[in-house]
């Protein structure tokens, strides 16, 4: 067994400079190593230990340690979505993260979201507190970051104490102990927060100082592999490669691969077996993302390294896959293994609820954790953009429920916006979730106003004295609405509880009304009753709320004002003088 490269990931949010960062360590090997000191793999970056040495110079001298680890694998991903679909067999790929946060913005949502991941997978961490050059009257130089915070003013020296402990307490209230990485006395307790600019170097050195002695001592026995064995990786993109057609981007942990290896490679339903066609990697020190990137191809690769593979019949193979590579006679065993870690993340799925797609196995993971959590049903779960079956899947639920006649979208589009149907998208997981709790409130609320127009509703009205404009057939009243809101079809009783007749229209200023509030003067319309005999001028009547209605109004009492409780109040106590149990 030999000792591999650890897997570093580095997670920030938008714009705190996690590209930047990765560009500075790149742009740093290549300065201070020999030609080939840093070696660009598909979706990688290694950078040997030789190459760290120089970078950090007598720093890693003073931790007086036997350093057996190859270098630092630095996995270049978009960011902390595709850091989730990075998955081996019993947790996440990455053996050790750095998290960069804007020393002058603080935490923001994907910082959350990512710390949230790290915690989750158990992955360990250092944060890099980045743009400190941008803290109002910092002074830059090449000494070490320590030396350089002792050289600044007082003042400038307290506002970047103030900053660093801010994050501090950010970080304990997630449940993580924290503290400037030259004040850590034990880095297994405390999380270190390395001050580095991206622009100026500083701090770089210290951050990889800290990465390299927390990989060589904490992770030395998690980083043992086979190097002759079996490959073992991880899928971090498929795509269509001009000259090569369909090709995937992986990550191998483990092995070696050659040419002409049979491979097994897990999908969302029988893992596939096919023939490595072709093994590529790019040109030195060219990004791998660099679209016009050129490709060199290789006999063979060892773990722990980024690579190219051009096979046949990978259609089917979604980003955060497993992949091995095994004899003939192995296939099937292997096949049972694969299928097995991907069912492990496969979401179970509930009879009813919303509809789930992600752009990836581990952001889809990531989801329905934090869905179950929330105890949000989930009713189908799948990768990819959204499609018409995914919105005739979701609007089944209308009917039943509009609230999960809803589709969450995490990274991917929809060409349609149907009625019944709400889609919500995001690139956050947590905002995605608060987004459809926020619509969700909503929309209960509209359901509820709706359901509450259905119902008889509470409301108290005078028959004005001298307005009578018709006596019968129907009769035609002047009201003053003393209390709630008349409709027409309003059922009508009068204080004894006898219910006499119904609002048949009403007239406002000679405009036909459907509705009159508390304070408005209205002429009403009435059939069944006589001015004079079943009703009088001066009385006072009521809506008559049939018991049903009554019992939904007070689940919706909250949608009532006070004054329409008192009135339903009295509604209740007129109804059981001649039922005690009325609407109980």
């Amino acid at each position: 067994m030999t000792i591999r490269s650890p897997l570093c990931v580095i997670l920030a949010h938008v714009d705190h400079g996690k590209t930047s960062i990765l560009d500075n360590i790149r742009g740093s090997a290549i300065t201070k190593g020999e030609a080939g000191g840093i070696t660009q793999a598909i979706g990688a970056s290694i950078i040997p230990l030789d190459t760290i040495k120089k970078i950090c110079g007598k720093l890693l001298e003073t931790l007086k340690m036997n350093f057996t680890i190859p270098g630092l694998l630095f996995i270049d991903t978009p960011g902390h979505a595709s850091f989730t679909s990075l998955r081996k067999r019993g947790g996440n790929l990455a053996d050790i993260a750095i998290l960069v946060i804007d020393i002058n913005e603080g935490l923001k949502p994907q910082t959350l979201e990512s710390i949230e991941i790290l915690k989750n997978y158990k992955t360990p961490f250092i944060i890099a507190a980045n743009k400190i050059d941008l803290i109002a009257g910092w002074n830059s130089s090449d000494k070490s970051i320590v030396a350089n915070i002792q050289e600044q003013g007082q003042t400038i020296q307290q506002l970047l104490d103030k900053k660093i402990y801010e994050l501090v307490g950010k970080l304990s209230e997630m449940g993580f102990d924290s503290e400037r990485f030259d004040r850590v006395d034990d880095f297994t307790k405390r999380i270190a927060i390395v001050p580095t600019s991206a622009k100026t170097g500083e701090g770089i050195p210290e951050l990889l100082m800290i990465l390299s002695a927390l990989a060589q001592k904490f992770l030395e026995t998690c980083l043992e592999c086979n190097v002759d064995g079996d490959a073992k990786g991880t899928v971090l993109e498929v795509k269509e490669e001009k000259g090569l057609g369909k090709s995937m981007d992986v990550i191998l942990y483990d092995g070696s691969l050659k040419r002409n290896d049979t491979i097994v490679i897990g999908t969302l339903t029988e893992p596939i077996v096919t023939k490595v066609k072709g093994l590529f990697e790019p040109m030195p020190l060219k990004e791998m993302r660099d679209k016009k990137s050129n490709f060199k191809a290789v006999k063979e690769v060892n773990a722990a390294t980024g690579v190219k593979i051009a096979a046949n019949d990978i259609d089917e193979v979604l980003s955060g896959m497993p992949i091995r590579s095994c004899s003939k006679e192995q296939v099937e065993k292997v096949k049972e293994e694969i299928k097995a870690e991907v069912e492990e993340v496969i979401i179970q799925t509930d009879k009813e609820g919303i509809v789930v797609k992600t752009d990836s196995l581990g952001s889809l993971e990531a989801l329905d954790k934090l869905l179950k959590e929330k105890n949000i049903q989930i009713k189908k779960a799948s990768i990819g953009n959204i499609t018409k079956k995914d919105i005739s899947d979701a609007e089944a639920n209308y009917e039943k429920d509009p609230l999960k006649s809803v589709i969450l979208g995490f990274n991917v589009t929809s060409d349609s916006e149907p009625d019944n149907v709400k889609i919500i998208s995001n690139n956050v997981i947590y905002k995605l979730i608060e987004d459809f709790e926020k619509w969700q409130v909503e929309e209960r609320k509209k359901i509820e106003a709706k359901e509450l127009d259905e119902l008889v509703t509470p409301c108290k009205f005078q028959l004005m004295k001298g307005y009578v404009f018709r006596q019968n057939n129907p009769a035609v009243v002047g009201a003053d609405v003393l209390a709630g809101t008349i409709k027409v079809g309003t059922p009508l009783m009068k204080e004894d509880g006898k219910d006499i007749t119904e609002v048949k229209s009403m007239q406002a200023e000679q405009e036909n009304i459907d509705k009159a509030e508390r304070g408005k003067q209205v002429a009403v319309s009435m059939e069944g009753v006589t001015v004079g005999r079943q009703i009088n001028e001066g009385e006072t009547l009521y809506s008559s709320i049939p018991e049903d209605h009554f019992r939904k109004l007070k689940k919706l009492k909250k949608y009532l004002t006070e004054e329409e409780k008192a009135i339903l109040k009295e509604v209740a106590q007129i109804k059981r003088k001649a039922n005690p149990v009325w609407g109980v």
